[in-house]
């Protein structure tokens, strides 16, 4: 065996190691069962071609905006924030359900107060943050990285919104 491979991150790891040298994860050393690798963080790692996410900024509605998820469970997926209030939380009436243990129930909310999209924390355990900086509120610009929880998300809007 040349390398172990995380489950975790997927990192490459000497044939002896324990743990992942990226991420701290225990490594399965076992042999006799099938590791499944989570997706590469497809806006980190691309080459290009192929690989690139395209966001079709022009086709959104006016008032509609979208995250691209950057880390977490789910890299590469988009999901649509709309005009009005998008919550984003663990529980099951978030208009963004994001499931894992990081994310508080009613973790932030994302409002429409044209033309510009405002994140506010709703009092979460782990904070949310706008380019890496914790925020109560902000004013969220195209490009601007939003995190909640392990979630790292990309913000686009149309800019004629």
């Amino acid at each position: 065996m040349s390398s172990v491979f995380c489950n975790q991150c997927g990192h490459a790891n000497a044939p002896d190691s324990g743990f992942c040298a990226a991420c701290g994860a225990a490594l399965e050393l076992r042999t006799d069962q099938t590791i499944t690798l989570g997706r590469i963080d497809p806006l980190q790692d691309a080459r290009g071609g192929e690989h690139d996410v395209q966001v079709p900024v022009g086709e959104l509605e006016p008032g509609q905006a979208t995250l691209i998820v950057r880390n977490g469970p789910t890299p590469g997926m988009t999901l649509s924030v709309r005009r009005g209030l998008t919550r984003l939380g663990r529980h099951p009436d978030s208009e963004i359900m994001l499931d894992d243990i990081t994310v508080s129930r009613r973790h932030a909310e994302i409002d429409w107060q044209a033309p510009d999209f405002v994140v506010r924390d709703a009092g979460s355990l782990n904070g949310t943050y706008v380019n890496a900086e914790r925020v109560e509120q902000r004013t969220l610009r195209p490009g601007d990285e939003l995190q909640v929880g392990k979630f790292r998300m990309l913000f686009y809007m149309r800019a004629d919104a």
